[in-house]
């Protein structure tokens, strides 16, 4: 992980449906150090994609973001969430459907808790229907396999990436360009 300068370094976990989705636009943000595709949430230690897919360790696909708090605070972090992903579907997000792809924030701390709450609170303005996201505290976050790992940068012609990941991406750019590297 890149930490120039020995920057103090703090964590954010968050669930808004695949994380091949979610991983390009952290990697992208000023201040973000690592992003790292992984599980959170469930019952089984060390779950593998194939299990988390069955549904049944109650896993959420997550990103684990490592970030500078003195170049992007986690209220940022907050607001680029639930601003590029729907968090009005449960279990959802557009063709990806089951309890892995829920809408969730796992808070490390008190501080982040509240700030998670207070900022999906202000987001319910922007959506005509209520936001689902859950907000819980993280247990174990476990890697997920090395493929998944920058999935969008490795495969940007497949399928998935071209028509899901990319306009994705390119929305999000547009938005938050002022929030790039």
């Amino acid at each position: 992980m890149e930490n120039p300068g020995n920057a103090a370094v703090d964590t954010a976990i968050f669930g808004g449906g695949c994380f091949w989705c979610l991983e390009p636009v952290f990697r992208a943000l000023d201040g973000v150090l690592d992003v790292q595709p992984g599980y959170c949430g469930g019952h089984v230690d060390h779950p593998t994609y194939e299990q988390v897919c069955h549904q049944d360790t109650g896993h959420v696909e997550v990103v684990q973001v490592a970030f500078d708090p003195a170049r992007v605070g986690y209220r940022t972090l907050l607001e680029v969430f639930f601003g590029t992903h729907d968090p009005t579907t449960l279990d959802r997000q557009g063709n990806d459907v089951g309890p892995q792809y829920a809408s969730v924030v796992f808070y490390q701390d008190e501080a982040q808790r509240a700030l998670a709450e207070a900022v999906r609170a202000e987001a319910q303005a922007a959506f005509d229907e209520p936001i689902v996201t859950r907000i819980e505290p993280a247990g174990p976050f476990w890697p997920a396999e090395e493929l998944h790992r920058e999935y969008y940068r490795r495969n940007p012609g497949q399928g998935y990436c071209r028509f899901v990941i990319a306009p994705k991406l390119a929305k999000f750019r547009q938005r938050y360009a002022h929030l790039l590297r």
